[in-house]
C-alpha cells in the first residue's frame, strides 16, 4: 500500500486543504502485508473523521492501511474541521467541497473508479453523520454507506444546552434544521418518496455511548421504512478500540 499526504487548493473553500490517501499497490516486498490491486481503476472508500479530529486520525488510531491492503481498495480521508460536513453559515462551504469538488479532484489525481458500484463512504461520530448524509443525498453515487457511532439525530443534538452557538455557526437558523437537507430523517423520506435506489447502509454504536439512544431511534426509523440496514452493537463507549474493530467489520461488509 501507498500512504500519501496531499495538500491542494480548494476552489469551493477558497483555501488550501489536506487529505490522506491510501492507494492499492501490487508488491510482495512489504513485510507482513498482503497487497492487491483489483483492476485498472481502484474501488474507493471516502473515510470521514469526527468533530475533534482531522484527515490523519484514521491512520494514526487504527490499522486501516493494513486492513485494506488485501482488498485493492483506495481510501480517501479528507479534512473538514468542525463543519458537520455542511456549507457553514459562518464558515467555509465544506458540503460543496466534500460532495462536489473532492470526488472530481481525487479522480484527477488518482486512478480510482467513478462507478456507483465501486464507490463507498464511511465515518465515525460527526463523520458517521457525514457518511449517511452523502449516501442519502446522492444515492446514485454510492453503493454503500456506513456510520460508526454516528451523530445521526442532528436536530436533537443541536438543541443540547451549550451547543446552540456552535450549531448556529454551522447550520444557521436552527428552527429551519428539521426537514432540511441536513436532517437525515427527512433525507430518508425524500429518497423513498422519489423511489430512489438507496445505498446499502451499515450502522453501529456502542451500547454505553451517549449517542446510542439517537442511533437506536434512527435504526428503528429505517427499519419501519423498510430500508436495507445492517445494524451492529456491543458494550462500548465512544472510543478508538471500538472503531478499530468496527472498521474491519465494515470492510468485510462492503460489496467489493
Amino acid at each position: 500500500m501507498a500512504l500519501l499526504k496531499c495538500d491542494f487548493y480548494s476552489d469551493s473553500l477558497g483555501m488550501s486543504v489536506s487529505m490522506n490517501v491510501i492507494l492499492p499497490q501490487e508488491t510482495k516486498s512489504q513485510i507482513g502485508m498482503t497487497n492487491k490491486r483489483t483492476g485498472e481503476k481502484a474501488p474507493v472508500l471516502y473515510l470521514l473523521h469526527g468533530m475533534s479530529d482531522d484527515h490523519t486520525i484514521w491512520s494514526r488510531r487504527t490499522s486501516v492501511e493494513r486492513y485494506v491492503a488485501p482488498l485493492g481498495l483506495a481510501v480517501i480521508m479528507p479534512a473538514v474541521a468542525r463543519s458537520y460536513y455542511a456549507d457553514m453559515a459562518s464558515g467555509p462551504k465544506y458540503w460543496t467541497f466534500i460532495s462536489d469538488e473532492l470526488p472530481v479532484v481525487c479522480r484527477s489525481f488518482f486512478n480510482i473508479s467513478d462507478k456507483r458500484e465501486e464507490t463507498f463512504v464511511a465515518g465515525l461520530s460527526m463523520g458517521g453523520y457525514g457518511a449517511f448524509k452523502l449516501g442519502l443525498t446522492f444515492p446514485d453515487r454510492f453503493a454503500a454507506a456506513a456510520s460508526l457511532s454516528g451523530a445521526l439525530d442532528i436536530v436533537t443534538l443541536s438543541q443540547r444546552v451549550g451547543r446552540e452557538g456552535e450549531f448556529k455557526n454551522i447550520f444557521g437558523d436552527l428552527d429551519k434544521l428539521p426537514g432540511s437537507g441536513n436532517d437525515l430523517f427527512a433525507l430518508v423520506d425524500k429518497q423513498l418518496k422519489a423511489k430512489a435506489r438507496l445505498p446499502r447502509l451499515y450502522q453501529c454504536c456502542g451500547t454505553e455511548d451517549q449517542l446510542c439512544p439517537s442511533n437506536v431511534k434512527f435504526r428503528d426509523y429505517l427499519q419501519e421504512k423498510g430500508v436495507d440496514l445492517t445494524y451492529d452493537e456491543e458494550p462500548a463507549v465512544h472510543e478508538w478500540g471500538y472503531w478499530d474493530r468496527q472498521i474491519q467489520k465494515v470492510l468485510k461488509w462492503l460489496p467489493l
